[in-house]
């Protein structure tokens, strides 16, 4: 009897562990939602809810690109100097009018995808090591096409782009959120998202039972180049000005950690979309609040630390149940 209560307690305590990493998410969001509107009841007014969609929609396209790469087992380091390349590059070339700068942006996003996706698909360079090569070298073309200097931008169909609002919700979430919709029909709903999941589960069986693993690979890293250079327009948009120095820094470490606190394992074979949506809501709740209450910056930093660290072992977690 003593060993039925035993196990039985075991049982219930490993229930409670799969749910709390399948939902705990979503339960940490909204109680984080309520403690927010508890401190400040201006929490719910208008201008400030625009204010958190404009700063989490960034955030959240890197975070849905990173979680098609996380998804196969791998990482993009990238993405932040992709952003930075992206912001340095628009501003060249509005005089030809909005649509071809987001073009030419989006295709180096995607050219900056492929190197890194050719490292890991065709020479089987370490995920890690490719992106970060590739980010250092990023970062450091944009700052060499910008002049190493913050510079205004005037345009005004990009201040539209990355200032206006539809339906009182500002554009660059609405096109966020049609991003969402895309990436999530993709995984769950396409051959290309069974593909890829079953790659990231095991990689080897994979390639042996005939599945293109190289071009679902390539692809991946493409559409997170992608993602990241439209963040990089849009926060150019947004701001009003492009700064390859500092725009997008440390954003690969956000969207990792959206990724993984929404429950992608880094161990690969598994894509939760709507889970990259709530964590990339929370991780900006959770600096919104301490923002708004007076935090010092390195509290907060203190605090994201921590949380990447449970998300980490989180993951672990899942990947070894």
């Amino acid at each position: 009897m003593t060993t039925l209560t035993w196990a039985g307690a075991v049982r219930d305590r490993d229930r409670l562990r799969r749910l709390l990493q399948d939902y705990g998410v979503y339960a940490a969001s909204a109680v984080l939602f309520l403690v927010a509107v508890a401190l400040d009841t201006g929490f719910l007014s208008t201008a400030n809810v625009r204010i958190q969609l404009f700063q989490v929609a960034p955030t959240l396209l890197v975070a849905l690109g990173m979680a098609l790469v996380i998804g196969t087992e791998g990482v993009d380091l990238s993405v932040g100097a992709v952003i930075a390349l992206a912001a340095a590059v628009v501003p060249l070339y509005l005089g030809y009018g909005l649509p071809v700068a987001l073009l030419i942006a989006l295709v180096l996003g995607a050219a900056s995808g492929a190197v890194g996706g050719a490292m890991v698909a065709f020479t089987r360079v370490q995920p890690i090591v490719a992106t970060l090569s590739l980010m250092i070298g990023v970062r450091g073309l944009a700052e060499l096409v910008n002049g190493n200097s913050a510079k205004p931008v005037t345009d005004a169909a990009l201040l539209s782009l990355g200032g206006d609002s539809v339906a009182g919700m500002p554009v660059m979430a609405w096109l966020a959120a049609a991003c969402a919709v895309v990436v999530g029909f993709t995984v769950h709903r396409t051959t290309f998202g069974r593909r890829l999941v079953a790659i990231g589960d095991n990689r080897q069986a994979s390639r042996l039972s005939g599945l293109p693993v190289r071009r679902v690979l390539l692809t991946v890293y493409i559409v997170s180049g992608i993602l990241a250079a439209l963040a990089g327009v849009l926060i150019v948009g947004h701001g009003a000005e492009a700064d390859p120095a500092n725009q997008g820094l440390n954003m690969e470490l956000n969207a990792i950690t959206a990724v993984v606190v929404g429950g992608t394992p880094l161990s690969g074979g598994r894509v939760r979309v709507l889970g990259t949506v709530a964590g990339a809501v929370f991780m900006q709740l959770t600096t919104a609040v301490l923002t708004q209450h007076n935090v010092p910056a390195s509290y907060t930093q203190i605090v994201e630390a921590a949380v990447i660290c449970c998300a980490v072992y989180a993951s672990q977690e899942r990947g070894t149940r």
